[in-house]
């Protein structure tokens, strides 16, 4: 992903729509599939940016609860009502937010590029990938 490509507002939320969420970030976007016990089970692949491009909306958070595992640093967060964890706090990038890519209304992602992260290998991915690059600005 370069400076090049169009940024532009996503929305998205859970299955029962009672979180809602919108965030700025590219129309192209690399999103990651992680084979880690959590993500594999739930068929997670998202797209990681700084948090501060992603805003809850509404009434949003009062719908929400957390989960987290191993070293406490991911928050997986998802909807009490339909259980769908449209977004999270991943463990790689603490900082940033991840967006499970599926969970974007229709109409503003043009293009997914998707890349695996082995999460069985936490450590090693982490450092033969650029997936801590995510949450740095662009320059």
């Amino acid at each position: 992903m370069g400076s090049e490509t169009e940024r532009v507002v996503h929305r998205g939320g859970c299955h029962c729509r009672r979180v809602r969420w919108e965030v700025e970030a590219p129309s192209s976007v690399v999103a990651w599939q992680c084979n880690c016990s959590n993500c594999s089970m739930r068929g997670n692949t998202h797209f990681i940016l700084p948090s501060s491009n992603f805003r809850l909306l509404g009434d949003s958070h009062q719908f929400l609860t957390t989960y987290t595992f191993g070293t406490h640093t991911a928050k997986h967060i998802f909807c009490k009502v339909c259980g769908i964890t449209s977004f999270y706090i991943p463990r790689s990038n603490p900082d940033g937010i991840a967006i499970t890519y599926r969970c974007v209304d229709p109409g503003t992602l043009v293009h997914i590029e998707i890349k695996l992260y082995d999460g069985k290998n936490w450590e090693s991915s982490y450092i033969s990938t650029e997936i801590a690059s995510c949450t740095k600005p662009e320059t």
